[in-house]
């Protein structure tokens, strides 16, 4: 099988399951979680912070990674335009 005709199945595969996934937030709930304690434990390695100033904390961490994120996409396209 050719890398291509990987990729095509895989993407099938996907698809499909997304198809039947009826609680689309129930199945990335495990994701999302550890993707926003990622932020926590940035702010608060030692968790000794009360948790609402954590949270409002891993907030701004996590916006600043996500500009971050879009600066480093726009920069990229930028020198794309360029060539």
């Amino acid at each position: 099988m050719t890398p291509e005709q990987r990729r095509r199945r895989a993407r099938i595969a996907a698809h499909a399951s997304w198809a039947n996934t009826t609680d689309r937030t129930a199945r990335t709930s495990s994701g999302t979680k550890a993707f926003l304690g990622r932020f926590e434990r940035q702010v608060d390695p030692d968790g000794a912070l009360p948790e609402d100033v954590r949270t409002a904390m891993a907030k701004h961490a996590r916006t600043a990674y996500m500009l971050q994120l879009a600066e480093l996409s726009a920069a990229a396209r930028r020198r794309r335009a360029k060539s």
